[in-house]
């Protein structure tokens, strides 16, 4: 019986060392989306500064070869 509770106190002991490695791991990365967001909204906001004001339709331009 002794033999069986410390096998099982070495698996939770095991198991709550894994548990806290991957939330740490989750922690970190929540932190890197996080970074990325805000990098992405700051290009998509100076991507619409520097865009003029009326849209630009490929199609209406004529190709040089004409």
């Amino acid at each position: 019986m002794d033999a069986r509770l410390n096998e099982l106190e070495a698996k939770l002991a095991f198991a709550e060392d894994m548990i806290e490695t991957l939330n740490q791991t989750v922690i970190r990365q929540q932190g890197q989306l996080d970074l990325l967001q805000q990098q992405l909204r700051l290009l998509h906001q100076q991507l619409q500064a520097a865009l003029p004001d009326e849209a630009r339709n490929l199609r209406d331009e004529i190709p040089p070869h004409y």
